[in-house]
């Protein structure tokens, strides 16, 4: 996805460690789409050569506020001007205190003191000891600089360089972009509380073997990071997927259709949005063999008794909240034909306002999907796509039928 097409990025690098990573974020920043300029001090050279990050961007790189390459030698004036978002990573400790004050000695603090603070924003990935990320001078010029209207992100916790562990690393680069992904999009579910399900349901016969399906989770896990980047509050009931939590979601892990129904109804209190997104086994062994069930020589699998499991959509939206429209409900159907009839009778059945249909053999562990979006009145299809653009034009929805009364 070049989901930063036609974006133009400052990278700014102060002194760190961490600037190792910033080759990684670069490259992914391009990849992404986006055209580079790096802007480095001083210190940052120390750590990464400024050949390094040319070749990565492929752009002259920038060290200098007296860099006669600019034909009215105003660098500092600019690169601010001609950005989309000035993303600094890593952000030292010595480079945060200086934007507080307001300092302008080096060609990155003179562009972010130049930059037109109403349309380019700034980000800052620090970078430091765990001693000095805790320091009350830093939390203060943290705190500062967010007043300032610049966004801090967060910091992350292991291994440092000093043989120290704790809070202060710099975030992995594919965090660091999924952040600026973020950013960018529109805070359409501001305000709201959003709980999604997602992936399989995993039944147990015995200790080691079970029922479930072919279900990946990306999907769901794909409308969780797009109603986080849309600036809700998002959980996720995670069925047993190998997936990694989208950053800022808040992710609880279950097995069984019983233990996601206790995770949902222990989470849809304070939902305004409720999308299940997970393909729960619809059946469960009636009774679960505590040791492993043998072959008995007879050529015979052993005799099973199935009961249905709970219906765990139809549930919440049968609930007062719900049927009041303080929480709105949004249900998926996998079918494998006849989409568009099955997926209006799910609806109807299940009793939600939107239901989206897609055929689970062609969707099932993919990076893309094509969805179909069924409510009272019809359906309308969702073009072929990669599941996180499809999630981003899901959320659009929902939040369209928020403001106009679930309409």
């Amino acid at each position: 996805m070049n989901d930063l097409a036609g974006k133009h990025i400052v990278l700014g690098l102060s002194g760190g460690i961490a600037c190792y990573k910033s080759a990684e974020l670069c490259r992914l920043l391009t990849k992404a789409g986006a055209t580079v300029q790096v802007v480095m001090t001083e210190a940052a050279a120390q750590f990464i050569t400024p050949v390094t990050m040319q070749a990565l961007s492929n752009r002259p790189v920038v060290t200098s506020q007296w860099d006669a390459r600019e034909p009215n030698n105003m660098p500092h004036i600019n690169l601010g001007r001609e950005a989309d978002a000035i993303l600094i990573a890593p952000a030292s400790a010595d480079l945060m205190a200086k934007l507080v004050q307001g300092r302008a000695d080096d060609l990155l603090t003179l562009m972010c003191l130049a930059r037109p603070v109403e349309r380019v924003p700034l980000l800052l990935a620090p970078a430091m000891n765990r001693e000095m990320w805790a320091h009350p001078a830093t939390q203060r010029n943290v705190a500062q600089l967010q007043a300032d209207g610049a966004v801090v992100l967060p910091v992350g916790q292991g291994d440092q360089a000093c043989g120290e562990v704790g809070d202060g690393r710099m975030l992995e680069p594919p965090q660091l972009l999924d952040l600026l992904l973020a950013h960018f999009q529109p805070k359409v579910l501001a305000g709201q509380r959003v709980l999604v399900t997602a992936g399989p349901t995993f039944e147990a016969i015995d200790p080691v073997r079970g029922i479930t399906n072919h279900s990946s989770g990306k999907m769901g896990f794909a409308v969780a990071r797009a109603a986080q980047e849309a600036g809700a509050q998002v959980t996720l009931v995670a069925g047993p997927v190998h997936l990694a939590t989208p950053w800022g979601v808040k992710r609880v892990n279950v097995q069984s259709a019983l233990e996601m129904q206790a995770a949902v109804q222990a989470e849809v209190g304070q939902a305004t949005v409720f999308v299940a997104a997970a393909a729960v086994a619809d059946w469960r062994p009636a009774n679960a063999s505590d040791q492993k069930i043998k072959k008995d020589g007879s050529g015979l699998p052993p005799a099973l008794t199935f009961v249905e499991n709970p219906d765990i959509l139809a549930g919440v939206a049968a609930s007062e909240r719900a049927r009041s429209g303080a929480l709105f409900c949004v249900g998926f159907a996998a079918e494998s034909h006849d989409l568009e009839v099955n997926a209006q009778a799910k609806r109807v059945r299940k009793g939600v306002p939107l239901l989206v249909g897609n055929i689970g053999p062609a969707t099932f562990g993919q990076d893309d999907n094509a969805l179909l979006l069924v409510d009272e009145h019809g359906c309308r299809a969702v073009p072929h796509g990669p599941k996180l653009a499809l999630a981003r034009q899901l959320v659009a929805e929902i939040a369209r039928r928020l403001a106009a009364g679930h309409g």
